[in-house]
């Protein structure tokens, strides 16, 4: 296999999950900055121009970091990060897409519309009217989602999980483009804490 890597979260998530699982894949690098991603040879790789993505022994590709994981997980169960057990799977889903649609596409693209503007406005259709509302958005689910898994050590309870990597990846991201974690989410600043002090937080 290969990981065609690159800066951002979204990289970062897989290689986290990657470390996690102790996986040794090569990386291979593509310049963000310079739109490679955008360019021939890796939008044969993937054509939707997207980072990252993954490519199998077979010469096929894997791209959307949950698709990715997913695929790392059931070709390499243990440990399990998304579940051991259909009912596992389905909890570390569910709050997956909560975080995925509530947190991160508002942290994104609020980035993407404002501080990233300058990057992204020739490369997919911006909104910069929106960015504001955005980034207001996904700090008032920081705190939905703080209040639905108080008391909680990880988000699926005492589960760690590909969840609690995806949260991580992105509040970390917020904070280094402006998007400070919501104080008042004790529980959310807690478990982002205890991933920060985890060996796969460098990968």
């Amino acid at each position: 296999m290969k990981f065609y890597n690159s800066i951002g979260p979204n990289p970062r998530v897989v290689r986290m999950f990657m470390a996690e699982k102790g996986l040794k894949v090569p990386l291979v690098e593509v310049d963000l900055m310079k739109a490679e991603n955008r360019q021939e040879p890796y939008m044969k790789k993937n054509m939707a121009g997207q980072m990252p993505c993954l490519e199998l022994d077979d010469g096929s590709t894997v791209s959307e970091i949950v698709a990715i994981c997913e695929y790392l997980e059931d070709t390499n169960p243990k440990p399990a990060l998304i579940g051991a057990n259909p009912k596992e799977k389905a909890e570390t889903r569910m709050w997956t897409r909560r975080i995925d649609l509530n947190i991160v596409e508002p942290i994104a693209n609020g980035f993407r519309y404002s501080q990233g503007l300058p990057l992204f406005k020739d490369r997919i259709p911006t909104a910069p009217e929106a960015a504001d509302g955005l980034k207001r958005i996904a700090q008032d689910r920081i705190v939905w989602l703080d209040k639905m898994i108080s008391g909680h050590k990880w988000v699926c309870g005492d589960r760690f999980t590909y969840a609690d990597i995806h949260l991580f990846a992105f509040l970390d991201f917020g904070m280094q483009v402006g998007q400070p974690l919501n104080t008042e989410a004790k529980t959310v600043a807690a478990i982002y804490e205890r991933v920060k002090d985890r060996p796969s937080a460098k990968a």
